[in-house]
């Protein structure tokens, strides 16, 4: 398409009004802007014909079309002259023609009335959708787009959000793009009324420029393809915040930035996202619709319905701790101080005579699994993080009282609710005593080995059952059947920095292929849960490339505070293996074969770096 309105200058001659605006403070932007490059697609995957008009028994209608008013604004339904959602609804398709072909950008694709044509990326990408188009006579076009083929259609709901843009055009040539930004794998062009011809498909990229230096490659072909898929999914939801996703939200939530301010370090070498995000949770003066203390779950797209998570208000001084070390950054950090107390003292009404919250307000959130039935009225894996998060807090403001606090908290907790085998998820308040139930989930195990409630040491039986008879075989052998499963957000994450804490870094070479190769090959991003029921490019998900680093190349740490870089290279049952992470210095760059017998190694750091050999005496050779 013609895209010199992108640096076209302004004509002098035009007349324009101004109106002037009081001013206003504009924030240090920090962040590099995207560079805008145009993708096209691959391949033309199918042609058919769309029938309109299908009776559809229940028209699914989204909140943002039936839930119109003083919270969630927007025009009524009744107002609308055109409803995409229900219109396309109506439609069915049936295809003529499956034979696939290259995308040629110069060769038009005819469609006439009530046809469509379904053309692929390649992988997932996120950005503007633009074509030139002609028509001769009057058209509507509707361009539909999903992450993934639904019965080798495209559902334009599936997401639950309409995924449509609609044309309506006169006759003449349009070099059309869209105006928001969005996330597609495969778009649908759907000619409803007229015919025309589209050339020069293409999506303009609204990604992170900054990660295409780092790089990771191995003998393993599919774990490579994980990789691509991990930095493939962070660059498009990392553009100024943190996103949880580029599609259904694109809002900036806490817990998941955790996750995804890691990979950012890697791949970018600095915390300017991370600071930028962060610093929206001290600038405001209050929070208009929580309670006194509260920190909003996500920002700056929080509900003003006085919805709030509690547990990724928690999560975020576990998050802080992490960013402090990251980045030096000890002003950001002491000036947060007085938006911590205030959240630690609203936590304190709901303290109970053991020292454990309970009865938490508002969405107690652990995990998107059955887990989340069993938040109250105490949550174990609550308190857990609760506990976590006073620990960092103390070690971060000099406040000995916290960690103190904290270990009390866990060792209630090991006594209440520790059955023998497995940790309860909660208790329950009756008659006015605490009796804990039978509800016991797997992310709950993560939870209290991640947050030192257990360790390999203290519960030496399920930590074997753990590593040996959990994660992905469980779906085969069926093993304790009563523990609900965990999904990928969180606790599938959590497992990982288990094995990698307590030594197991060939199993997570092994895990990585069985929870995320079937991802990167039917989307090339990585998900928000274990099948494609919603989002297929969920920023945390990106996590994984953090693991690639750190337990199968051997980057074990980096500290740019103290100018250090720990490498541990362990025999994961690879060949060899190579890649480079950023720095704010520059690269650390790691290239290790095997030779025979040996490991060989070589390894570049940043000019003042000093590189600690972790590896045990005679193991791995660095050259």
């Amino acid at each position: 398409g013609d895209d010199s309105w992108w640096n076209r200058p302004v004509d002098g001659t035009a007349n324009a009004s101004v109106a002037t605006t009081s001013a206003r403070n504009l924030l240090i932007r920090r962040v590099a802007y995207p560079e805008f490059l145009m993708r096209q697609p691959i391949r033309v995957l199918s042609e058919g014909t769309l029938q309109r008009d299908v009776p559809v028994a229940n028209l699914w209608k989204d909140r943002s079309l039936v839930n119109i008013g003083p919270q969630l604004k927007g025009y009524p339904e009744s107002e609308l002259e055109v409803v995409p959602s229900t219109e396309l609804q109506k439609i069915r398709s049936t295809i003529t023609n499956s034979t696939e072909r290259l995308y040629q950008p110069n060769d038009a694709i005819a469609l006439a009335e009530n046809t469509f044509a379904i053309a692929d990326l390649g992988t997932n990408l996120t950005g503007f959708i633009g074509a030139q188009v002609r028509c001769s006579k009057p058209t509507t076009l509707y361009i539909t787009f999903d992450e993934v083929l639904t019965k080798a259609d495209v559902d334009s709901k599936r997401l639950g959000c309409v995924n449509a843009v609609c044309y309506e055009l006169t006759p003449g040539t349009y070099n059309l793009e869209s105006f928001e930004p969005y996330t597609m794998r495969y778009l649908k062009l759907n000619v409803l009324a007229g015919s025309c011809e589209v050339k020069g498909l293409y999506l303009r990229e609204y990604v992170n420029p900054e990660v295409d230096e780092a790089s990771f490659s191995c003998s393993d072909p599919g774990l490579n393809r994980i990789f691509d898929a991990a930095r493939q999914t962070f660059r498009q939801n990392a553009v100024d915040i943190f996103m949880d996703c580029p599609s259904r939200e694109r809002a900036g939530w806490l817990c998941d930035s955790f996750f995804t301010s890691r990979v950012a370090f890697d791949l970018c070498g600095n915390t300017k996202i991370e600071k930028n995000f962060l610093e929206n949770f001290l600038l405001p003066t209050k929070f208009a619709h929580l309670p006194e203390g509260m920190l909003p779950m996500c920002y700056p797209a929080d509900h003003d319905d006085g919805i709030f998570i509690p547990n990724w208000a928690i999560w975020f001084v576990i998050e802080l701790e992490e960013y402090q070390a990251r980045s030096g950054d000890h002003e950001l950090v002491a000036a947060l101080q007085p938006r911590l107390q205030a959240l630690n003292e609203y936590f304190q009404k709901f303290k109970n005579s053991d020292g454990l919250l309970e009865k938490l307000q508002s969405w107690v959130f652990v995990e998107w699994s059955q887990a989340n039935s069993f938040v109250q009225d105490v949550s174990y894996p609550s308190n857990m993080l609760y506990a976590a998060a006073l620990d960092a807090a103390g070690r971060m403001y000099g406040e000995s009282s916290l960690c103190e606090e904290a270990e009390q908290i866990r060792e209630t907790i090991r006594r209440q609710s520790f059955d023998g085998e497995f940790f309860v998820d909660n208790a329950l308040r009756k008659d006015g005593r605490l009796e804990v139930t039978r509800n016991r989930t797997e992310v709950c195990q993560y939870f209290a080995f991640f947050f030192d409630v257990a360790t390999p040491k203290t519960h030496a039986q399920l930590w074997d059952r753990l590593v040996h008879q959990f994660g992905p075989q469980r779906k085969t052998t069926g093993a304790f059947p009563e523990v609900h499963p965990a999904n990928a957000f969180i606790g599938n994450y959590l497992r990982f920095e288990l094995l990698s804490r307590y030594g197991h870094p060939a199993q997570i070479k092994k895990e990585l292929a069985d929870y995320y190769l079937y991802m990167a090959d039917r989307t090339g991003t990585l998900w928000e849960n274990v099948d494609a029921g919603a989002s297929c490019n969920h920023g945390f998900a990106s996590h994984v490339a953090h693991t690639f680093y750190r337990d199968l190349l051997g980057i074990r740490e980096v500290d740019t505070q103290q100018k250090t870089v720990r490498l541990g290279i362990a025999d994961v049952g690879l060949d060899w293996c190579e890649g480079k992470l950023m720095t704010p210095q520059g690269p650390v760059v790691v290239r290790w074969w095997k030779d025979k017998s040996q490991t060989l190694c070589h390894v570049e750091v940043p000019a003042g770096y000093v590189l600690q050999n972790d590896n045990p005496p005679g193991s791995v050779t660095i050259q």
